[in-house]
């Protein structure tokens, strides 16, 4: 009886710890960053900006003691057809303007009309109503800006809520 007991609890014990929640950290691997890292500095004639943009990974609801939860996805667009653009930096920050995570700080580069995308899952509430990021970025002259997006979304049930922001160059 006493083993049989034993045996039951072991196994609550292990089936709770395998259905607990793992929080994840959001978006693409680190290791991404890495394969797009590019190690010959780039030639002397190069446009240099910087670009905000506002995320949400909450939003009121209701009234301002309550929030609801958003997954955040950040668009670093690259809309040139023939030209590779540079992101040096992706720094994202709360609504305090804390820095909460680099996602990378080393210069990556985009291909002509590619997007790279960072994901903010919707259990990561760090940033909170008012949260952002920071984005510093080469071309060569004469070639267009990338164009930086966030779209914000949420589904319960058949519900549903998103919207989009667009980035701000700063310098």
């Amino acid at each position: 009886m006493l083993k049989n007991n034993l045996l039951y609890i072991l196994l609550f014990v292990f089936v709770f710890q395998a259905c607990e929640e793992k929080k994840e950290m959001s978006s693409i691997n680190e290791v991404n960053w890495k394969k797009r890292t590019i190690t010959k500095p780039l030639k002397d004639s190069i446009v240099e900006g910087a670009t905000y943009l506002s995320v949400y990974s909450q939003v009121y609801s209701l009234t301002e003691h309550t929030t609801y939860n958003l997954t955040a996805i950040v668009s670093m667009r690259n809309v040139n057809i023939k030209d590779t653009i540079y992101i040096d930096r992706a720094e994202y920050f709360d609504t305090k303007g804390s820095s909460i995570r680099t996602y990378f700080n080393k210069t990556i580069y985009i291909a002509p009309m590619e997007t790279v995308e960072i994901v903010i899952d919707e259990k990561d509430k760090e940033g909170g109503t008012g949260a952002n990021f920071l984005f510093t970025w080469k071309t060569k002259p004469n070639v267009h800006e990338p164009l930086f997006e966030g779209v914000m979304l949420s589904t319960y049930g058949q519900q549903g809520l998103s919207f989009t922001t667009n980035g701000k160059r700063v310098y």
